[in-house]
């Protein structure tokens, strides 16, 4: 396994379990983000702690914002027009009605 002053690197494996995602769905992350470029050893692909943050985040946008892989491209290319802050202030508002409708009912 590569090692860089310290910096650990996972096999494409090791981070398959460590997110929950199989690892056929990395690669096509990995197709899809243009960001997302692992390290390449003998074919082997090798992730430090910036690919697996990256990797976390794509699958916090798609998986539990609900963005389509266009939308989380341009949320994470910076391109986002305002648009993950309109939704995230949208979440909040229907999470903060849901708690008053509760408390009230």
């Amino acid at each position: 396994m590569p090692r860089n002053e310290g910096v650990r690197y996972h096999t494409i494996s090791e981070v398959s379990e460590l997110l929950g995602v199989e690892p056929h769905v990395i690669r096509y992350w990995e197709k899809e983000f243009p960001q997302l470029k692992p390290r390449r050893i003998a074919g082997r692909r090798f992730y430090g702690s910036k690919e697996i943050e990256l990797l976390r985040r794509i699958k916090h946008l798609l998986y539990e914002k609900g963005y389509t892989i266009s939308g989380a491209r341009k949320v994470l290319s910076g391109d986002d027009s305002g648009e993950a802050p309109c939704r995230e202030i949208l979440a909040e508002v229907r999470r903060e009605l849901e708690e008053l409708y509760r408390s009230l009912s």
